[in-house]
């Protein structure tokens, strides 16, 4: 069978980012990706290739769609970021008072905020969650509102890996006029007037055809890519990490071995779904003032600001290390490089990666189907965005 090809177009100036992108598949072991960037509201490239399934070989197509887990919450942030701009939602009220059954067990002060921070203690479940209470939105907005928050709201930070997006998805019911799922708030409000391919509940409808599979790594990568430190909490099960990533309900309960993806089912922490363009194109949209969805400049200015740290500073207790977040996107820092302060985006466990540059006017998505281990950057994306820069500057 013979390999597939790069497809797709890079505007003049941007041929850097297309050879970037190829020597990712010749250098950086990729196995089937797409890229793609939105410079001053125009798509300047476009870019897919490789394999989108290893067992049988078939290409990356242009319409392909992949998993791309904590990705996910950068598309849910913007959901909560119009809620904002619709005068629905405050950043520094308190939770309960939209949803007030959450005013209990010790959230009473906890603000929206400090929740959006992954600063609320919020980051796992002490009641047993699992797809058949995820599913029902009720009885999860039941168990959430009873959780304790593991510290004083505001006093240390760990990353809500998975809880987060229950959380964010409750708020939405509470103050949508509608009382939509987040996911279907995403769907009419954001991904229809765009024209995205991106779900929060990927539709019985979409067929496995259409999606990549992940190539996980093996053990030898995961242990050098991430640490032995890091491994080590992976596997003590008292550990933050152990319980915001790996259990009740971990993150990979939304995958299926048959269907690649648990269809109808919202998790906006991680099961989004989609292409590297509709990524790229909500970047930009938000990148670029937002006129397209009715998006205020105080909001916009609001997400480009500095994030707020906790009482103990932006040490993550999760990943034992900084990391910077703010109002549900992550900002630019130890764990997110980049030279221009307004940056907010998320990336994903395996390679993907979303955000917005208002400073540069840039929208930019990365997805990919086999899974790095980098945690400062995978060197794919990496690549492709010094690329882009580069690309930037030169026409300056």
């Amino acid at each position: 069978m013979p390999k597939p090809g790069i497809e797709g177009h890079v505007s003049r100036s941007f041929e850097a980012v297309r050879d970037a992108f190829a020597e990712n598949f010749t250098r950086r072991n990729e196995l089937g990706g797409a890229c793609c960037i939105y410079h001053r509201g125009a798509k300047v490239v476009d870019l897919w290739g490789g394999v989108r399934d290893f067992a049988t070989g078939e290409p990356w197509e242009e319409d392909t769609m992949v998993v791309v887990h904590s990705a996910t919450k950068g598309m849910a942030a913007m959901v909560m970021a119009l809620a904002n701009s619709r005068g629905l939602l405050d950043y520094d009220e308190r939770v309960c008072t939209y949803w007030p059954e959450f005013g209990q067990a010790g959230k009473e002060q906890t603000t929206v905020r400090q929740l959006l921070g992954h600063q609320a203690g919020l980051f796992a479940f002490d009641e047993p969650v699992d797809v058949a209470v995820i599913a029902d939105l009720d009885r999860l907005a039941a168990v959430m509102a009873r959780q304790h928050p593991a510290w004083e709201p505001g006093e240390r930070q760990a990353y809500h890996a998975i809880t987060l997006g229950f959380y964010e998805g409750e708020l939405v019911r509470r103050i949508d006029p509608g009382h939509r799922s987040l996911g279907r708030f995403f769907a009419d409000e954001i991904a229809a007037p765009l024209g995205i391919d991106f779900y929060i509940g990927l539709p019985e409808a979409i067929p496995n055809a259409r999606l990549a599979t992940l190539q996980p790594p093996g053990m030898w990568k995961m242990l050098t890519g991430m640490g032995l430190p890091l491994m080590l909490k992976a596997m003590n099960r008292r550990s933050v990490l152990y319980r915001s990533l790996i259990a009740n309900p971990g993150t990979t309960f939304y995958l299926d071995p048959q269907r690649v993806v648990v269809r109808n089912l919202e998790v906006p922490s991680g099961g989004g779904v989609g292409t590297a363009r509709a990524i790229g194109k909500a970047y930009g949209v938000f990148a670029n003032g937002g006129a397209e969805l009715g998006l205020r400049p105080e909001t916009i200015a609001a997400l480009m600001a500095p994030p707020t740290p906790s009482r103990h500073g932006f040490f993550d207790e999760c990943f034992g290390a900084p990391a910077r977040f703010s109002l549900g996107f992550m900002k630019p820092g130890e764990s997110f490089p980049n030279d221009h302060p307004g940056v907010f985006g998320a990336p994903g466990a395996g390679g993907s990666m979303g955000y917005a540059d208002p400073e540069a006017g840039i929208g930019y998505g990365y997805v990919t189907s086999r899974m790095g281990t980098a945690l400062l950057g995978d060197p794919r994306d990496l690549a492709l965005r010094d690329a882009m820069y580069a690309s930037i500057a030169a026409v300056a």
